[in-house]
């Protein structure tokens, strides 16, 4: 079974910065795609950033110049760096990722994977 753990999150000043972690463990064979949603209050969950398995990274156009998105496919670790954080950024962020898991007979076994999320709220 694979586990996506976010971590990073917290409140934050308006212009503030934040570093959200999220860390995929399991009898992983290999992780495609990774990605980063929210779902702010009484909104619908949107997609923030997403990286391939070569490191090649886009952005919703709401978060272009702000955000930055990496990966570490050694740790299986993706990681999103936000700057001048804005109000209405307040959220809770989802890791995502599409894995490929080895089962219990060695077969393959291809999901899709959700973080349970952090909270991330920008507030003065």
């Amino acid at each position: 079974q694979v586990q996506l753990v976010e971590s990073g999150g917290g409140l934050v000043l308006p212009g503030g910065s934040l570093r959200l972690s999220c860390a995929a463990s399991g009898s992983i064979a290999r992780i495609d795609a990774m990605a980063w949603y929210r779902q702010g209050p009484r909104k619908e969950r949107e997609l923030v950033a997403s990286i391939s398995s070569a490191g090649n990274s886009k952005y919703a156009d709401s978060v272009k110049g702000r955000c930055t998105t990496s990966r570490d496919n050694a740790k299986n670790t993706i990681y999103l760096q936000m700057s001048n954080l804005k109000p209405e950024e307040t959220a809770v962020y989802y890791c995502y990722a599409e894995v490929m898991a080895r089962g219990a007979s060695s077969e393959y076994i291809a999901s899709n994977e959700w973080g349970q999320g952090t909270q991330v709220a920008v507030s003065s």
